[in-house]
């Protein structure tokens, strides 16, 4: 008999005394109150929506908690606990940009000088359309490199190399540089090559170096071999014949997309660290200074607004969105059958980050999220949305659309929208990486959509007031209608091109 099975009774009974075990840690008077919602809230949660495991973390004006629930891998029983590890996921895209502002702090790199000027390799399909790019377009994500679901397979000290050599042969444009915003990995996992070039060091050694050593993310790792040594949360899928979540077969995406999110681990202090490092004007809460004043403050100010709610203006590395009067900066993370979430709120003095390991778990960071806003801070937090539209012309917005490997028909059936989304893979290995990574589907079962006003509409089936927080990503837009026919559809910040 193995170790392992001589210990399953014991994981299985601390996975349901995990609560009991996080109940003994001290929390301050000021948050009790937010510690006993968040506890509250995730037990139910998790319960009625199959999610095995959540941690949640929150500092507020010089306090702070981390609260989790329930288990980490549903396969072993291993408990989550406060300091359990989790993937980053695009989150690590605010280190990214971090990373890339400290060498514009030291003079090594200028935001507004062509990539190609220290990357003279990279190129796309289209002859010259890399030589566009600034760099301040890989980091707010206005690069138009049509690359969101390029995954080739490669380890070590070539691994961004390997990616970058194969843009070339692979992937093209989406839109001019800096016409259009669309959330691209392809630019964060540039901009990571683009740092080792620069610096001489792989991106997981820099992130290590420049960030978690002078933040204090004493638990974070770059690698699952690292994060094995410690407590790490695996992600989850639901099983829809037996409604029960089944742990990922796939840890971590490939090493070709660790700047983009693909293979940093921590844990909620960690990030809560790195949250009040950006809180504090770039100084970390050791006192050590990670990023001048005038970068942190850049990274806030807005770079790109599309002027459309589903995609709220984008500034370098971080999100920026209204709830009310209060800006959020936000970033969440989707990882192998998990998401994180990290939100810094300046007005406010507060840091929120979360993960959860399934999918579904983002509503409950949602919910969180708005009842910090307005229940713990006050803030009052308008609709979003008051009412759908009625009478909009739908025939501009009929057609395909196009990115990386992914196709969506749009067509009118009974007076509505409906969108068909498929997944085109390039080749085997493309195709064995995204349907792990998302649990298995290459295609969409159709979206009927409700129109809200011209251009946008909203998911049909789904109660107005869901959109007012972080689920407004599920909202849909069209863009550029020219000659009576839009350029593009924007779904959850990326956009498709019509064909």
């Amino acid at each position: 008999m193995t170790t392992d099975a001589l210990n399953t009774d014991a994981l299985n009974t601390d996975a349901m005394n995990t609560d009991a075990l996080n109940t003994d840690a001290p929390s301050t008077h000021a948050l009790s109150t937010v510690e006993a919602h968040i506890r509250e809230q995730a037990a139910a949660f998790c319960a009625s929506h199959h999610v095995p495991g959540f941690v949640a973390g929150v500092h507020h004006a010089g306090e702070q908690i981390v609260v989790a629930h329930g288990t980490a891998n549903a396969a072993t029983g291993a408990p989550m606990l406060d300091h359990t590890g989790f993937l980053f996921g695009s989150v690590t895209k605010v280190m990214t940009t971090t990373l890339v502002l400290q060498q514009v702090d030291r003079g090594c790199l200028d935001l507004d000088t062509p990539v190609v000027t220290y990357l003279p390799e990279l190129a796309l399909t289209v002859p010259g359309a890399a030589d566009k790019i600034l760099v301040r377009h890989l980091i707010s994500h206005t690069s138009g490199i049509d690359a969101d679901l390029f995954f080739p397979d490669a380890k070590g000290r070539d691994a961004l190399k390997t990616y970058v050599d194969g843009l070339a042969g692979n992937c093209g444009v989406l839109f001019e540089p800096g016409e259009q915003l669309s959330y691209s990995n392809g630019g964060m996992i540039v901009a990571g090559r683009l740092l080792e070039v620069v610096t001489g060091l792989s991106f997981p050694e820099l992130l290590e170096r420049d960030v978690y050593a002078p933040v204090g993310m004493t638990d974070s790792s770059t690698s699952a071999e690292e994060a094995i040594l410690r407590s790490t949360a695996v992600g989850h899928f639901l099983d829809p014949e037996s409604m029960t979540a089944r742990p990922t077969t796939m840890f971590t995406l490939p090493e070709t997309w660790g700047p983009a999110g693909g293979t940093p681990i921590g844990t909620a202090a960690d990030l809560l660290a790195f949250g009040r490092t950006h809180l504090a004007d770039g100084i970390s809460p050791s006192g050590t200074r990670v990023l001048s004043a005038e970068s942190t403050a850049l990274m806030r100010q807005v770079a790109f607004d599309m002027g459309t709610p589903n995609t709220p203006p984008i500034g370098l590395g971080w999100v920026r969105y209204p709830f009310g009067d209060t800006t959020v900066l936000a970033m969440s993370g989707a990882s192998p059958g998990g998401v994180s979430i990290l939100c810094v709120l300046p007005e406010h003095d507060l840091v929120f980050t979360a993960f959860g390991n399934n999918p579904g778990a983002i509503m409950l960071q949602d919910q969180l999220l708005q009842w910090l806003l307005g229940e713990h801070l006050g803030v009052q937090v308008p609709a979003l949305i008051t009412e759908p539209a009625e009478d909009v012309d739908l025939t501009p917005y009929v057609g395909t659309y196009r990115s990386d490997q992914l196709r969506v028909d749009v067509s009118v059936v009974d007076g509505q929208l409906e969108e068909r989304t498929t997944y085109e893979p390039a080749d085997a290995s493309q195709e064995r990486i995204f349907t792990e990574f998302v649990g298995g589907t290459t295609s969409a079962p159709p979206q009927r959509l409700v129109p809200i006003r011209p251009g946008l509409f909203a998911p049909a089936g789904y109660p107005l007031e869901s959109f007012d927080g972080y689920l407004r990503m599920l909202l849909v837009s069209y863009h550029d209608v020219r000659d009576g026919q839009a350029r593009f559809r924007n779904g959850g910040g990326r956009l498709t091109r019509r064909v």
